[in-house]
């Protein structure tokens, strides 16, 4: 990881405090280049701080022996890392990486801490982010037991859409292998790359160089629903 001294300010954080405090986050804050693949939170490691994506995309995931299974999938803007604010445990429960080459800005645990006791709105935008988060991961639970494949994958084409948006171009703002999609919803490639076709033959979505273009809204929202 390279470190650099330039930030946007466009982050969750920055959207969210008192102009004041800008310039106290400037002086308290990293920016970091994460180059693809590069792992930079580690399952177990002391959590040490708070990082925000500036550019690119990060999954966040949980290893289980030599199996991998993503939690959530960060763009420009997004916080990582905020699974290891506690009031007792210091430690990461989650790794983090690079999908593409990326850039996050990472402040100390300590000097969060102390923007949210400072910054009322960013806390109470930081509660409501925990529960939009607790609601997707029941979901996803949920999904694991009461879908099939196919009706995972389609919940899971929705959901991209919704956090990654849609490109001019009509196809989702993000380029994810068949691999991270697997991992993200509990399956395998060969699963996904058969359940990938059937939509395509039905005329349901449509792929090109990993990105994803929705045809049929309605009927993969049919096919997500228990």
């Amino acid at each position: 990881m390279k470190k650099k001294k330039h930030c946007e300010n466009t982050c969750f954080m920055c959207n969210h405090i008192i102009p004041a405090w800008k310039e106290v986050i400037n002086a308290n804050r990293e920016v970091i280049k994460v180059k693809k693949g590069e792992q930079f939170i580690q399952e177990g490691t002391p959590a040490s701080g708070i990082y925000f994506v500036q550019q690119g995309l990060i999954k966040v995931y949980k290893q289980w022996g030599a199996k991998e299974s993503i939690v959530r999938f960060a763009k420009k803007g997004s916080i990582v890392g905020h699974r290891g604010l506690s009031s007792a445990e210091t430690r990461f429960p989650i790794s983090a990486a690079a999908l593409e080459n990326s850039e996050v800005c990472f402040v100390h645990m300590d000097f969060f801490k102390t923007v949210l006791k400072g910054n009322p709105a960013f806390t109470y935008e930081m509660l409501l982010f925990y529960a939009d988060e607790l609601q997707i991961s029941e979901q996803k639970s949920n999904n694991q037991v009461l879908l099939s494949v196919k009706g995972r994958l389609a919940w899971c084409i929705l959901q991209l859409a919704h956090d990654m948006g849609i490109e001019e171009d009509g196809y989702i703002g993000t380029k994810l292998s068949k691999t991270d999609i697997a991992s993200y919803i509990g399956s395998t490639y060969e699963s996904i790359y058969r359940m990938m076709l059937e939509l395509e033959n039905e005329k349901i979505i449509e792929t090109a160089n990993k990105r994803i273009r929705i045809l049929d809204r309605i009927k993969l929202r049919d096919y997500s629903l228990i």
